[in-house]
């Protein structure tokens, strides 16, 4: 019994250690990066027209 105690109180502990240490990102880190992936959403969008361009140009 005692051997079953130990190992629930082990495993409880180990829950509370891999838990407690996320790394959560402050408010400037989360604006910073929905700011990046909105500037490659835009390039990416950019890039999609000048090839539509391009093979509409190339199609006349």
């Amino acid at each position: 019994m005692k051997k079953l105690t130990y190992i629930f109180i082990a495993l409880f502990s180990l829950s509370l250690i891999t838990t407690s240490c996320r790394e959560e990102k402050s408010t400037g880190e989360k604006i910073e990066e929905v700011v990046e992936e909105t500037g490659e959403a835009i390039e990416d969008t950019a890039d999609d027209v000048k090839d539509e361009v391009e093979d509409a140009i190339d199609d006349n």
